[in-house]
This record gives structure tokens, sequence and C-alpha cells, in this order.
């Protein structure tokens, strides 16, 4: 286990110096939340997470001050806190506050006191900062996400138009959970008609139709896993999460309707967050409505990722977050970390021989599997494809939807336990026919590999494996001739069957 006093640099191509520990502290409108980071890096991996409720937005924006038991209950958490970074030895602490301590009237006398709190500066987020930073924590979460996206909190609503890595002009209204149920007498019909009315002229809304709503936020992430509990989703996995826009609407407008004590699998959402699920439906019902977006995709990153994001230079931010992600678990897990380097380059010849059309994230996703080839090999044989599908099905990767998440934990499977084998019902449902034929073929072609330089670098580089018209060949160089042994014709075999070829093993000086 790496230790957060001595983080290993990790020096290889593409892979990330993570240097010391940093930690986020989000003061919100709802939560106070403590986020520690293993360091700074493309996609970085939280080592300590913690919140407490506070409510410190409940009532701001009918009494304009926070109230007493909140900021009690926020400075207790914030004190708390500053121990726990001491512990983790952590220096670099980022404290942000939001909508509540800056609406308040008390919000800078709050402020004081929480800096002596924390020990650390504050920095009080305009609505357009929020904004700006919750879009780039989706700029970090997703591969070239195009949409808005749209950061619910319990005291407003930002939203920012993200298109190619560039940004809009960030929006906020005062439209937070916390907000509506005050403001609306905890009516979600009349909330809905404040929402209506507020978002009429939103010109971050216009440019929203047929793209992607990006949805940030508790109340938003409490809503989706309702959604998919109520569906059985075979995930869970909230990140990635899609819900095409018809389904959250006629969900979003369940929500509103219907008790919440009645809704189906509402135990899988917190006591606390519950009464705030109506108001988080009417914002969503609306932005649905008057947008018109093709669906909402739920990012578990934001205001605090952006930040993290924003703080890397600009050669990191241009690392693509899922092949970021694969190569630290590869260093992390493999035997060799270098053979998966190897496997990608060997299967990119293997697949321009094929002549099966491969698109760019085709490409993208081959990648992430061979570098994640072998992060199972510690498992007893007879589990190891079975606790790969696993780890990768439920790890944190980012840049990376949930087909894409399937097809990389059906690879890995079929890598050890043969393309034959009846790998996790429920998980194949995520991927479409073309995905699961490339996994069944990508972890045929990683058998014959393994067997063939065991998981070790600088043989496959040697024993290219190609297609002609009608036989795939592997040659391998006199000097390792004995490697060839029935096993390895067996595999080949194997290959050539999917890909409608005869097997040939060719030695060559």
């Amino acid at each position: 286990m790496t230790s957060t006093k001595s983080l290993a640099k990790l020096d290889a191509p593409g892979r990330l110096a993570l240097g010391k520990p940093v930690a986020i502290v989000d003061i919100g409108s709802n939560s106070v939340r403590l986020v520690a980071y293993e360091g700074l890096s493309r996609v970085p991996s939280p080592i300590f997470n913690d919140k407490l409720l506070c409510g410190l937005g409940r009532g701001v924006a009918v009494t304009g001050r926070l109230p007493d038991d909140g900021v009690e209950k926020a400075l207790g958490a914030l004190k708390r806190f500053r121990v726990l970074c001491n512990i983790m030895e952590i220096g670099d602490v980022h404290v942000l506050a939001t909508a509540a301590a800056r609406d308040a009237t008390n919000g800078k006398q709050f402020l004081a006191e929480a800096e002596s709190a924390i020990g650390a500066p504050i920095e009080l987020l305009s609505g357009k900062r929020e904004a700006e930073l919750s879009a780039l924590g989706v700029v970090s979460g997703f591969f070239q996400p195009d949409g808005v996206v749209g950061d619910l909190g319990g005291g407003s609503l930002e939203l920012n138009d993200v298109h190619n890595g560039k940004l809009g002009k960030g929006q906020t209204f005062p439209l937070g959970g916390l907000s509506l149920m005050d403001v609306s007498g905890k009516s979600p019909k009349k909330a809905l008609k404040i929402v209506r009315e507020a978002l009429a002229d939103c010109k971050q809304l216009e440019g929203l139709q047929g793209r992607t709503f990006y949805a940030v936020g508790g109340t938003w992430r409490a809503l989706a896993r309702l959604h998919m509990r109520q569906r059985n989703y075979p995930l869970n996995v909230m990140h990635g999460y899609r819900i095409a826009a018809r389904d959250a609407a006629d969900f979003a407008s369940l929500v509103e309707r219907v008790s919440v004590d009645a809704l189906i699998a509402i135990e899988s959402v917190s006591t606390a967050r519950r009464p705030l699920l109506a108001y988080g439906a009417a914002v969503l019902d609306e932005i649905l409505r008057r947008a018109k977006p093709k669906d909402v995709v739920i990012s578990a990153l934001g205001v605090r990722e952006g930040l993290i994001y924003e703080r890397l230079d600009a050669a990191q931010r241009k690392l693509d977050p899922l092949i970021a992600s694969a190569r630290d678990l590869n260093v992390l897990r493999s035997r060799a970390p270098e053979h998966g380097e190897d496997l990608c380059s060997w299967t990119d010849r293997f697949m321009r021989s094929t002549q099966l059309e491969e698109s760019a994230d085709d490409k993208r996703l081959r990648h992430a599997a061979c570098l994640l080839a072998d992060i199972g090999w510690r498992a007893h044989p007879d589990y190891r494809g079975e606790q790969s599908l696993n780890i990768i099905a439920n790890a944190a990767f980012v840049g990376i939807d949930h087909p894409g998440r399937a097809f990389l934990a059906l690879t890995t499977s079929y890598r050890h336990m043969g393309p034959d084998a009846d790998v996790s019902p429920t998980i194949r449902t995520l991927a479409n026919v073309r995905m699961l034929d490339r996994a069944h073929i990508l972890g045929a072609a990683m058998r014959v590999g393994y067997i063939l330089s065991a998981a070790m670098p600088g043989v496959l580089p040697r024993c290219p494996m190609v297609c002609s018209k009608d036989k795939i060949v592997l040659t391998v160089p006199t000097d390792l001739a004995p490697l060839v042994n029935e096993r390895l014709h067996g595999r080949l075999k194997q290959m050539a069957k999917l890909i409608g070829r005869e097997p040939q093993i060719k030695i060559s000086a």
C-alpha cells in the first residue's frame, strides 16, 4: 500500500509523479466535506473522504442568515478535518465555500470563525467561479464531453456549457434544494413554478438540444441512485450513469408527484437527503422540458476535481483520463507493467492486419484493456477472471461510459477464462453485439500473448501475429522456438476460429 508520507513517483511516459497528498474542504450549503487525494494527477485518487450534513443553507433564502445549529455543526466538522489533515501529514489544504456563505448576512463572520477552525484560508466562490470549477470537473472526468454542466447544491444551481474542452460563461441561480424548499413553503408544485420563472431566459440552456446534460451534485446523484435501483441496474457505479431524456423526465415527474417514502428502493437514499429529492426533480424536470437534451449523464466529479484539474500543467491536462487510470492500475497490480505496453503495440499490428473496422474510441478501449490485462494475477488461478471483472467493473475509472467499462471487464475475464466462458450475463447486458465480439477477439489474442511471453516484456515485439487473406500467422524467432507447444497451438486455433482464419505458427530467423 502506498504511504501518504512517501508517494512513489512513476517516471515512465504517461505516468504521473504524484508528489505529496492534497486535501480539499468544501463548505457547501448542505454538507461540509473533506476529500484527501493521493496527489495532483490527471485522475486524482481519494485516500480519505468524509462529510457532515450541516444544512448551512437552510433558511438563508427566507431569513438571510446561516442557522446557528448549522454553523455549530460546520465549525465542529472543520476542527475535526484539521486534525485529520494533520494525522495524514497533508500540508496542501484548499478550502472552498459556496452559496450559503456567499448569500448570508452573517456569512463573513462565519468564514472568519471557519478559517480559525480549519487553520487555512477559505476561498469564497462566486457563482460564476463555482460554475467554472464544476465544468472543469466534468472536463476532467469525461472523454471529450459535449453539453451543459448543471451543478445543483443546497443553495444554488450553476450551469455552464462545455465543448472541446472549452467552457462557456457560467450562470448561477438561487435554485438549490434547500433554497427551493424554503421559498416554496415546502411545496414541490410551487417550487416548479419558481424554477420555471428563474430559467425562462437562461442562455446556457439554449444550445443544449440534442446534446448531453451533465448532472453534478448530491441530490441528483441520489435521484440517479434511486433510478438505478428501480431498474435493478447491473453496476453500482454512479459516474457515467446515463439516462435517456424521456425516461429522466418521466422519473423526475414521478418523484415530484409521489410521496418520497412510497418510492421503490427509497432505502438507497439517506434519510437526510430524501426531503430534497422532489426539489432536485423539479429543477431537472424544467431543464429537460425547456432544453430538450438527448440524455442525462451523472458526474461524480465536480468543483473539487475541477480545482485539481485547474492546477495541473498543460501536458497533464491533455492526457486521456481512461488511459491514465489504466496505466496507474497496471503499475500498481501487474507483474510487469511494460508487458501491458507491449500488448498495446502487438495488438495494434494485429488489428490493422485483420482489416476489422476500428474507430478511435475502439482503439483507446483496446489499449486500456491491454494495460489492465494482468491486474488479477495475484488471485487464485481459478478466480482471476472473476476478480479482474469485479475490479474493473467497479474501479474508479473516469473518461469511460458504462458499456465501455463492461467491455474492459469482459475482455480481461475472457483473457483468463477463455472466450467460450459464460462470463457475467448481467454485465454483458451493458455491451452491444460489436463490443461483445471485440471482447472475445481481444481476450483470445491476450491468451496467445500470455502463454507465449509469460506476461513478461520484450517477447511480443519479436513475435508478431498478423492476418493474411485466409490465415492468422504467429511468427516466432528461432531462439524462442521451444515455446511453441500444444497449448500455444490450441490458443492460436481458438483465436483463428473467432475471426474466420486458419492458424499457422512460423519459425523464422
